[in-house]
């Protein structure tokens, strides 16, 4: 698996490069209501993976029928103001804090960021010091950060410590599945089989034109996108395709025994499950935005696109 969906602290960040690209586009504003709704996810017979699986050595198929009892679950991803709560209150330092770096997508850097390191596989991805949850961009871009959008450069280790606070938890994948199919069944999409486009068809914040060139923005944002933009799914969740990954609390696992399986895979043991895709996937190189398909990163990693929403027993 490419780097283009969520790099790894152990993916070698290790080529110099030097970094002087256009000043960032902030994102336009959406709805600025952002409470902690929660809603009822009913229980049942629900659907896990796909009979069409696109990437074939992630573990996306088969479709599977599985037994799920109700829960509920965060209408949005959990937000920076949400997150500034909990930080208030317990004094967390999250590990992209205590490590003093983080992943930014280059074309999010503000302009005259100094030089940076870039990961090896996927240089667009920029290993900058000083970034972290309150300065997503880099050292001094805290006047960026937007009360209701996301919370990002949040690590796997980050987020099951602010479900523990929370009073909820990281959900499975059979989960995250069930909520984000929204009673619509065998779907690739929270709203169907139609297909996002860079035409006339945005119903979700992710990547329109050249990648990693040019972000048309097409869809209204450059970047994230507030938590309740676009339509809510059939059970009221917002932006579970896109916007930024969202962490799952399971291990990444494939269940294959093909060499092509294996070695693509390789060395990531440990490895944290995430779904959902992210304002940078686009078809023409990350396909991931459906919601039978599967992202891995190891459990201290933390990026500009990375984020959680959590569960709660019913």
């Amino acid at each position: 698996m490419k780097s283009c969906c969520i790099p790894s602290r152990q993916s070698g960040s290790n080529t110099s490069a030097d970094v002087r690209h256009s000043t960032l586009k902030k994102a336009q504003q959406g709805e600025a209501n952002c409470a902690n709704d929660i809603v009822d996810i009913p229980g049942g017979i629900t659907l896990l993976g796909t009979n069409r699986p696109y990437f074939q050595n992630d573990g996306e198929g088969p479709l599977r029928h599985r037994k799920i009892k109700a829960f509920r679950m965060d209408a949005t991803s959990v937000t920076n103001a949400r997150f500034r709560a909990f930080v208030a209150e317990t004094g967390y330092i999250t590990e992209a804090e205590k490590l003093g770096d983080s992943l930014v997508f280059q074309g999010l850097l503000p302009k005259g960021t100094p030089p940076s390191r870039a990961v090896a596989d996927a240089p667009w991805w920029r290993v900058i010091p000083g970034a972290s949850w309150r300065n997503i961009y880099g050292p001094n871009t805290l006047d960026q950060l937007q009360d209701d959008h996301p919370v990002v450069h949040i690590s796997w280790n980050d987020a099951t410590a602010f479900a523990a606070w929370a009073g909820g938890r990281l959900p499975t994948e059979l989960e995250w599945e069930h909520a984000a199919r929204g009673g619509l069944g065998d779907v690739n999409f929270p709203w169907g089989e139609d297909e996002p486009n860079d035409v006339d068809f945005q119903p979700c914040n992710i990547w329109q034109g050249q990648f990693p060139q040019r972000d048309l923005g097409l869809d209204g944002y450059i970047g994230t996108a507030p938590c309740r933009s676009f339509e809510p799914n059939g059970y009221g969740l917002y932006n579970m395709i896109g916007n930024v990954w969202e962490f799952t609390s399971e291990v990444f696992k494939v269940r294959s025994l093909k060499k092509a399986a294996i070695a693509a895979h390789a060395g990531k043991v440990g490895f944290k499950l995430s779904k959902g895709g992210s304002f940078l996937c686009h078809r023409s190189y990350c396909y991931r935005y459906r919601i039978p398909a599967r992202n891995n990163t190891s459990a201290d990693t933390s990026t500009s696109h990375l984020g959680f929403r959590l569960v709660y027993n019913a």
